[in-house]
């Protein structure tokens, strides 16, 4: 008698480049179920780098959406002379330290216009996303560099910039801002500060929860999710639980266009394979 073999572990990772156990990395589980039902199982936190990357490495199977970049610029990396193939780039990208990176984007916005002081990939336009050489509010590029390395450590298949057989793993880059202004607009819902956790911006996680659970997305998606978890998800001021959410709903779109043309996972054809691309944007 034949055993099938289970599907891939389907998550959502709201990432922090410096977690602690008061900020952990997010990690939200879920299933897929018919017509077009997505369930949130479970959430996870990592106050470590190492355990985050340790689970990684540990679960065989897996398709994740993660809220960090997988990239940075094309424009940047010519003008900086770093190699222009993706697996390079990020090893030479991993050796520098986070002082030399800030040091070395810092003098590449200097030089530069007001208003035109990053560059951007192509990809932030229609993601509405900060450009990934950002080191500041927020650090992107340090999140990117804090996490991607794990992601090649664990032999993941990333579309478009990194192919790997078989694709047992596989990382797909997430925004969780751009699934979010689809359903409450630019209303705050979240904040690190005390003194900015309202419950003006608790009413919109009601409001941005309530649209996910009646699949109110153009992702055609319709978050299940028990009583328990809802009080959870709106419970958290800084967002960080919701935010994985958001990234397993885009994750679980991209599984659901694995076999689409191009690079797969819903990603367009032709995208640049030195800056990838944002599920779903």
């Amino acid at each position: 008698m034949s055993q099938t073999r289970p599907g891939p572990l389907l998550f959502g990772c709201d990432f922090s480049s410096a977690p602690t156990a008061r900020k952990p990395i997010v990690v939200a589980t879920g299933e897929s179920m018919p017509d077009g039902v997505l369930a949130l199982r479970d959430l996870q936190r990592f106050s470590t780098l190492e355990a985050w990357s340790r689970w990684l490495h540990a679960t065989p199977a897996w398709v994740g959406g993660f809220d960090f970049p997988f990239s940075l610029p094309r424009e940047l990396v010519e003008h900086l002379g770093w190699p222009l193939h993706f697996e390079p780039l990020i090893a030479h990208y991993a050796a520098l330290t986070r002082a030399e990176i800030r040091e070395t984007f810092a003098a590449f916005c200097a030089a530069r216009p007001v208003g035109g002081k990053f560059a951007h990939r192509a990809t932030d336009a229609p993601a509405g996303s900060s450009p990934s050489m950002k080191w500041v509010n927020p650090p992107v590029a340090f999140m990117l560099h804090a996490g991607v390395p794990p992601l090649l450590a664990a032999d993941a298949h990333l579309p478009g910039l990194r192919a790997v057989q078989p694709a047992d793993r596989v990382a797909l880059e997430a925004y969780p801002g751009l699934l979010a202004r689809e359903l409450v607009g630019r209303r705050s819902y979240k904040s690190d500060e005390l003194v900015k956790q309202t419950p003006e911006r608790r009413d919109v996680r009601v409001e941005l929860l309530a649209a996910l659970e009646a699949g109110r997305t153009r992702l055609g998606l319709r978050l299940e999710l028990s009583p328990g978890r809802r009080r959870e998800l709106l419970d958290d001021p800084r967002g960080d639980d919701l935010d994985a959410v958001l990234c397993l709903v885009q994750a679980a779109w991209g599984l659901q266009r694995a076999d689409s043309a191009g690079p797969g996972y819903g990603l367009p054809a032709g995208i640049d394979p030195l800056e990838g691309w944002i599920v779903s944007a």
